[in-house]
């Protein structure tokens, strides 16, 4: 079995449709909270990448995540028994409506990279399909449930942080102020500098605790690559504590 070897953990990833990405490890090594959580939860765990990579930021943590996809599930579940974190990681195999229901946690940092479809790859001949991989891709968890269940579980001080297309930010903060969380720091991210936006780091916090904080919603702009495979010292920053060879 190959691995994907990070600098304190390993992941296996052979059973999984949606495998390690730039935008799951962004996520993982952008969030914050004002306070150490203690409490975290992943929703859409995967491989579990993200999980563990809090896990390994946040020791006192406990990291739950809640994972549909039957394989996704078994192999995060064995990803997170490797660690050396085992005993702080735990996944659950449910569908997140399901699971926000029964749940009567709170958790104190939320963390989601959502299922989403990338428009980019629509081409020629292969765009109705592509559709159809959308329609399904937006039906397994859309945004209004994902907020929904964020609305239910997150602690009153607690924190959401998430990563989305950029064409869906508009959208998102619609549903977000619907439900109370209001929009506290967002990195813009770019592959290089000469190249569009195309995703969003967000962070969220209910609007009461936010506002009696006194502070602004924080934007900034982070570039991956100066050329092929030439990191940005930003990117290389944010996530060196992970990739072996950063």
């Amino acid at each position: 079995m190959s691995l994907f070897k990070f600098k304190e953990f390993s992941i296996a990833q052979d059973r999984c449709a949606q495998k390690i990405g730039t935008d799951g490890v962004l996520l993982g090594a952008w969030t914050s909270s004002d306070q150490e959580p203690r409490t975290i939860l992943d929703i859409g765990a995967g491989t579990g990448v993200i999980s563990l990579m809090l896990a390994q930021r946040y020791t006192h943590a406990t990291v739950e995540a809640v994972e549909i996809d039957a394989d996704s599930f078994e192999q995060a579940t064995e990803n997170f028994e490797d660690s050396p974190w085992g005993d702080r990681l735990f996944c659950f195999h449910a569908e997140f409506q399901e699971f926000y229901k029964e749940v009567e946690q709170r958790y104190d940092l939320i963390v989601s990279n959502p299922p989403f479809y990338n428009s980019d790859s629509i081409k020629g001949e292969d765009q109705i399909e592509d559709q159809r991989q959308q329609a399904r891709f937006d039906g397994a968890l859309p945004f209004e449930e994902l907020i929904y269940g964020v609305y239910q579980l997150l602690e009153t001080n607690g924190t959401f942080a998430c990563i989305i297309p950029k064409d869906r930010e508009a959208r998102f903060l619609e549903i977000t102020s619907h439900f109370q969380l209001l929009p506290v720091r967002t990195t813009y991210v770019q592959g290089t500098e000469d190249s569009k936006v195309k995703r969003c780091l967000m962070e969220f916090r209910f609007r009461e605790s936010f506002q009696n904080t006194n502070t602004t919603h924080k934007t900034d702009i982070l570039v991956i690559e100066k050329s092929r495979h030439t990191y940005t010292e930003e990117y290389i920053q944010l996530t060196q504590d992970f990739y072996l060879k950063m």
